[in-house]
């Protein structure tokens, strides 16, 4: 379904429910939830943030700012050693 199919059913129901107030209390209840836990992900970012973020990452692994597993090393051990 595309944004816009969603934004039409969503529409329709709200419409069916729009004369029952204690449905529209739950709807907008569940709907301030879902805006919270929106608004509460540390890592949502923007396609443009991401970008940024990556050419961070590539700048830095250029200059010799990472770190590189050993062979044989699991991730403890690294994470460990590079304190």
């Amino acid at each position: 379904m595309t944004a816009m199919q969603l934004n039409a059913e969503i529409l329709r129901n709200l419409g069916t429910l729009a004369e029952d107030e204690n449905m529209l209390k739950r709807v907008a209840k569940y709907l301030r939830k879902l805006v919270e836990e929106k608004e509460a992900d540390p890592t949502e970012m923007t396609r443009e943030e991401f970008l940024v973020k990556l050419d961070k990452g590539e700048d830095e692994y250029r200059q010799g700012k990472y770190y590189e597993m050993l062979p044989g090393e699991n991730l403890e051990s690294f994470l460990k050693r590079i304190g």
